[in-house]
């Protein structure tokens, strides 16, 4: 149940268009609907502005789908995430305007039009940094996040510390930018740059690529959380889901209601 449906069903009742009965007929699955395992956090739209996400890792293919299923039921929008191939065509059975966007282990669902799509302009757009290429798989389920959840997205891929320079360059972009996600493996030392350069909320996220002394992103993460930029707060390793919501949670914020 999403903010516009309930407003809808309250302002159908008050004008009389439908009695308190069906009106209560349409909420009676608020705020939770069981689903075969799962249990469904429909009433999160409401509290939260966006539907639940379907975390796809360890789930079958019949479990996602049933969950699929019911949230759009609810909803018009739809993201699951740590998807592979077997979990898209289960969602795909449900709907047919499923996206896959295979680097970033994410399945999208919009029944919204494009002319209907509410992103916010440029003016108010989420940056996103990696250090390297091989970050850009955690890069994109952040972008994926942050679009679907409405917001204008702008990337900047392969700037690492390794050639300061790269990052140097785009100064003018970092300060345009409402709020900036960096991330980087190995020492991630990208975030502390960034986060010394900008008067904007730095999102930091430590990714599990490297080999040695990096320990599967633990040594990015240390780094990150003794950042001496001021600004600089940090999600989980390889959470770039995180990281979309929170800046976008940051960006809606910022925005005349």
């Amino acid at each position: 149940m999403e903010r516009n449906k309930l407003f809808n069903i309250l302002d159908q009742v008050k004008k009389g268009k439908i009695p308190p009965s069906a009106a209560l007929k349409k909420l009676k699955s608020l705020p939770f609907e069981s689903c075969g395992p799962a249990i469904i956090d429909t009433h999160r739209a409401l509290r939260c502005g966006f539907p639940e996400v379907i975390f796809c890792q360890g789930k079958t293919p019949s479990q996602i789908t049933l969950v699929a299923k019911k949230i759009l039921e609810h909803h018009d929008e739809l993201l699951a995430t740590r998807a592979n191939e077997k979990a898209y065509q289960a969602i795909k059975k449900v709907s047919r305007k499923a996206v896959y966007h295979k680097l970033a282990r994410a399945v999208t669902v919009s029944k919204k039009s494009k002319a209907s799509s509410d992103k916010k302009k440029a003016k108010n757009f989420i940056l996103i940094v990696s250090a390297g290429t091989s970050d850009i798989p955690v890069a994109e389920e952040a972008r994926v996040t942050a679009e679907t959840l409405g917001h204008q997205v702008k990337t900047l891929y392969d700037v690492g510390v390794a050639g300061i320079h790269r990052i140097l360059g785009h100064t003018k972009l970092l300060e345009q930018a409402r709020v900036i996600i960096v991330i980087a493996g190995m020492e991630g030392a990208l975030a502390s740059v960034v986060g010394g350069l900008v008067d904007k909320p730095v999102i930091a996220v430590p990714t599990s690529i490297g080999y040695g002394a990096s320990f599967e992103g633990l040594a990015a993460l240390l780094t990150m959380l003794n950042s001496c930029a001021a600004g600089v707060t940090v999600v989980n390793i390889d959470n770039g889901f995180g990281a979309g919501y929170a800046a976008a949670l940051i960006c809606k914020s910022s925005l005349p209601r």
